[in-house]
């Protein structure tokens, strides 16, 4: 009998010591953080205003969700730390890989995308094999003797990717000290070095580098390569969070869900993007 006051009394006094158990947070408004950068991801508009893919499917997700949401822009490299300081509640444009799942949490995908290469017409550096065709780097047997490739091509010569992105990952890993990589802030920086013969090659999204030389000013460039996904790539785009926050997760994750579904994903990217970026699965 002894012992069971005793074993009672412990466990009241745990239960007191922990508190009352954590109860679900209900969210009215939150605060999402976009590059601003990254057109037609997302841009900074004429009129001063963020616009592109995200910031139109954005708003849709947060109309569904029936929040108060409000957008604002940050540099690429502060966007994470921002997000764990509290600044913002969410991140648009942040492909998912394992690095990444270590800090924050994700949604599910609301963009399946790629990654590519571009480089100057008549420059330094060849065209390379399998361009514009669909490569996925798990597939180790197909890939990696293309790859091997690109890396000879590329032996001696500078790469240029956005500073802590997935590209600038890939290019280490598979390319080692054979090339030089040089990082900037944003993608449009980068390509002004490109343009000027400051480096040899940049390596991006497809979409991102479908879009730019979709204009006059960047016909001197081409797309080169392979279409690539896998490994270490961030090609699956989705909203960050900080970690445990799954009523906003779950919020999310409905409204992506429910886009992908009735279409509004793909009409979106197709407006923005010309391409169909709905994700595989809406689950």
């Amino acid at each position: 009998m002894l012992m069971k006051m005793i074993a009672s009394a412990a466990f009241a006094a745990l239960i007191a010591a922990l508190g009352p158990a954590a109860e679900a947070k209900e969210w009215t408004h939150v605060n999402l953080g976009s590059e601003g950068a990254f057109p037609p991801w997302n841009m900074i508009g004429p009129d001063g205003q963020l616009a592109g893919y995200e910031i139109d499917l954005a708003h849709d997700l947060c109309r569904r969700a029936k929040l108060d949401c409000s957008i604002g822009a940050g540099e690429w490299t502060s966007l994470i730390p921002s997000l764990n300081a509290g600044k913002f509640d969410l991140i648009l444009g942040l492909g998912i890989n394992e690095a990444r799942k270590k800090v924050v949490d994700f949604t599910i995908p609301y963009a399946s995308g790629a990654a590519t290469f571009s480089i100057l017409k008549g420059g330094s550096v060849p065209q390379f094999p399998m361009t514009g065709e669909r490569l996925n780097l798990n597939d180790k047997a197909k890939a990696d003797p293309v790859m091997a490739r690109i890396r000879q091509i590329l032996k001696g010569k500078t790469v240029g990717v956005v500073q802590s992105s997935s590209h600038e990952q890939l290019i280490h890993a598979y390319f080692g000290d054979d090339v030089s990589v040089r990082t900037y802030k944003s993608s449009p920086e980068r390509d002004l070095d490109l343009h000027a013969g400051r480096i040899d090659a940049s390596f991006d999204s497809a979409v991102y580098m479908n879009s730019i030389l979709a204009k006059p000013e960047n016909k001197d460039l081409e797309m080169t390569g392979p279409l690539l996904k896998g490994a270490m790539l961030a090609t699956e785009v989705a909203i960050g969070m900080r970690k445990n926050e799954p009523e906003l997760k779950a919020i999310f994750d409905k409204a992506i869900k429910g886009a992908t579904q009735d279409g509004t994903i793909r009409n979106l990217s197709l407006k923005w993007m010309k391409i169909d970026l709905s994700p595989s699965s809406g689950n």
